[in-house]
Formats: C-alpha cells, structure tokens, sequence
C-alpha cells in the first residue's frame, strides 16, 4: 500500500478557469445555483479562491479571528447586499446602511422603497428563511463535535427502513440528545457572540434535527443506493466511491462519518468509502484507498485529491484501488453550465463505458430533469429517478437570490449504468 498520497499532479490542480470543482460555485452561485459566492470572497478579504482554500484547509497565515463574535460577523456579511437590487454595502451612499427584514432576519435591503417593491416575493419565503438563518449559525456545531448527535441501533432491517419516519421511529426520543448539545458550552458561545437574540430551544432542536439530518442524508443514500443495485454487503466486502467531493463532505470530516452503515447493514463484510475530487480537504481521512478487502463490520474512509477519471488512471488500473462496486455523486451540478458539463464529461465517459453502477443526486426536481436530458444525451442507462426518501431536511437559500424558492440537498437522485440498449438507441434514431 503506497505510503503516502501522491501529489495532485499541476495539470489537475484547479486553476482561476477551472469548470471542475467548488470554485465553479463562486460563479454558478451568482447564477442563482447553490454554493459559494464571490460576495464570500470580499467580505473575507481574500483576494481569490486560492485563498478561501488555504483558509479551509488551515494553511494561510494572518488571516484569522480575533473572537467569536468577529468571526459570526463576518458570516453574516457575507449575506448582506439588497434583496431587492443587489446593492453591496460598500457601493451605498454616504451615511446609508442596509437593513434588515425584521422577521426572517436574513436578507437586507438598501431602502424601504426596495423592501415594498420586493415583498411580494420575499413573503413566500420570509418564514422559512427565518428557518435558514438559525440553521446557518447552529451549522458551527458539526465542526465543534457537537453534532451530530448518536444514533441507536436498528432494530428492522435496511429494506424495512424506507423513509425518515421509518428511521425516526426507531431511534426512541431524540430530545434527550438534543438537549446535551442545547445546554453545552458551544451553544451558549455561539448565542453569546451572534449579535441576534437567541431562538426558543423547541426551534433550536428543530434546528438540530435539520442539521443532523442533513448529515445523515448522505450516508443513508449510500445505503439507499447500495440496496437499489441489489448489492450485498453481507456476501461481500462493498467498495464505494464518492465522486466530485468537495469542501462539503470533507471538511472536517472525520473518519466514523459513514458509520450509520454499520447500523444499516449490522455485521457486513466492510464496507469502503472513496471520497475522490479535486476539492478534497486535508484531514484524517486524507489516506490511502484500499487495495484488497477491508475489515470486517467496519467502514473504512479514505480520500484522494484528483478528477476522477485521473484517479482511475492513477490508481485503480494500477491495483492501487479497488474497482467500485457503486459510484456516487453528490450535487453534481452539470446541468449548471456548459463548463461543468466538460468537467464532467470524462467521468460520466468512464462509468457508463465500464458499466458501473452509478447514483447521482440532485437539489430540485427542475435540476433532476435537466440532469436526465444530460445523461440520455450521453446515450446513458437509466435505471430510475425520483424523490428520494431520506432528503435533507434543511432547507437551503440561494444565497445571490434568497427569495427564490428553496431547495433540499439530495432531494432527488436518478441511477444509470452502462449504454442504452441498442433497442432505445434504435428507437431514438426513428424519433430524431
């Protein structure tokens, strides 16, 4: 097993055009598509996304927070510019200030002629961003450790376990739990420094619960996906390999993160979990892939910093990784812009050509829909698409367009494998 992870090579190491990574977020954002936005890079003072990353990943210097409460502030500036005509607060007049809507407490407004003229839209919206505002702060408790909170073990088998209320119900009263992380330090801290009052604890648990569970929506569609291909993880060890991971999945994740599998598939034969994108970041994870089989009744996660196909080339043709059993990917985003869809091209490429069961999700039905036309475009197998069952439950703004409607991560997943089969193909011809 290699003793260390090779070098992203320069060729592969996301450059200021690149279309293939998170850094398409600052620009795809601006495009009314979930993720980062440059707004974040102004108001934290960096210059680039270079920077961002180093931030992320604990290697810049000077750049830092002299408190909590500097630090909260700063979030939140990164969401203050006009609802209503985009203005940024370094662009306002002398003396003038954006304000705030005093119920959602989340977007601004430069004037109260701005505010009137947008309120039709942002009354569709204004109580459920109330919703995203607590949320946003109360996320800092995944990386104090705070959340997410334990889980029980299952007490019906993963195909019994359909949904969220399935899962609920086996998990006995959570609010023993949530109240640990209510009463702890960290929450206190956090209130203490946000500059806005703090919710009542029944919407801080709801909070919680939002968050925890969109912790739990990656894993359990995993698991989702693992049954949906008839995969046996009980005859079998399973390799599963995450694709386009970004900051997202792996900042600070650690290395039980995917152990509700074992609670899914109790006594499994191992279970891999490959996290491969050029986004990836430094952590414990940051190891060597397997070789060969893993141990048994436990998941084992590693991480590799490269696009996808040049992590097939580096290290599965070269016995240096298991070939997957299941490749999944979260959020994808190729539908967003031409760019993405080339990113994305030598991947999507290689699994249909190497007939690899494949499961993608999505954040709305409309990007499901514009995902599909891609794939069949790519003359892709489509084995199924739809809701799906454990969707996060926090909702999520489009932060350069905060009153459009929200989505929910892994709302919506389609899975392919392999070529249409020449019958469909035949009959697309005849249609064209």
């Amino acid at each position: 097993m290699a003793s260390q992870i090779p070098a992203l090579p320069q060729s592969y190491t996301p450059g200021t055009d690149s279309v293939f990574s998170d850094q398409s977020g600052f620009y795809s954002l601006d495009s009314n598509v979930p993720g980062l936005s440059k707004v974040i890079l102004n108001k934290l003072n960096l210059k680039d996304y270079g920077e961002y990353r180093a931030v992320l990943e604990g290697k810049a210097r000077g750049i830092s927070f002299r408190n909590y409460k500097e630090m909260f502030q700063r979030m939140e500036e990164t969401f203050k510019f006009c609802a209503g005509c985009n203005e940024l607060p370094e662009h306002l007049a002398e003396g003038q200030t954006l304000k705030r809507c005093v119920k959602c407490l989340n977007v601004y407004y430069c004037t109260k002629d701005c505010q009137r003229k947008d309120w039709a839209q942002h009354k569709k919206v204004c109580k459920i961003l109330w919703l995203v505002a607590i949320d946003r702060l109360v996320e800092w408790l995944m990386f104090t450790g705070d959340l997410p909170i334990p889980t029980e073990k299952w007490t019906k088998s993963a195909g019994e376990v359909k949904n969220w209320d399935d899962w609920l119900s086996k998990q006995g009263d959570l609010t023993p739990r949530l109240n640990t992380v209510l009463s702890g330090a960290n929450m206190a801290a956090l209130w203490k420094n946000a500059s806005r009052p703090r919710p009542d604890d029944a919407d801080l648990r709801q909070s919680l619960w939002r968050i925890q569970s969109e912790f739990l929506s990656r894993v359990l569609t995993v698991g989702l996906a693992v049954q949906h291909f008839k995969l046996d993880p009980y005859d079998k060890p399973v390799t599963v390999h995450l694709v386009g991971t970004s900051h997202n999945e792996t900042m600070g994740a650690r290395l039980t993160d995917y152990d509700e599998l074992n609670h899914m598939f109790p006594g499994h034969q191992g279970i891999e979990i490959v996290m491969v994108g050029p986004e990836v970041v430094d952590g414990p994870i940051m190891r060597p892939p397997l070789r060969a089989f893993g141990p048994k009744h436990r998941v084992y996660i590693s991480a590799y910093k490269a696009l996808y196909h040049q992590f097939w080339e580096d290290m599965v043709v070269k016995q240096e990784a298991a070939k997957p059993d299941l490749v999944v990917g979260f959020h994808p985003g190729f539908h967003a812009n031409q760019g993405l869809i080339e990113g994305w091209l030598p991947t999507l490429l290689l699994l249909r050509d190497y007939n690899i069961p494949s499961f993608f999700t999505m954040f709305s039905e409309m990007e499901l829909k514009y995902s599909l036309e891609i794939l069949l475009e790519l003359e892709m197998h489509i084995r199924d698409s739809g809701p799906n069952p454990f969707t996060s439950q926090k909702p999520e703004q489009v932060q350069a367009c905060p009153n459009k409607p929200l989505v929910y991560c892994n709302s919506h997943y389609v899975s392919f494998q392999g070529l249409l089969p020449q019958e469909h193909l035949e009959g697309r011809g005849a249609d064209a």
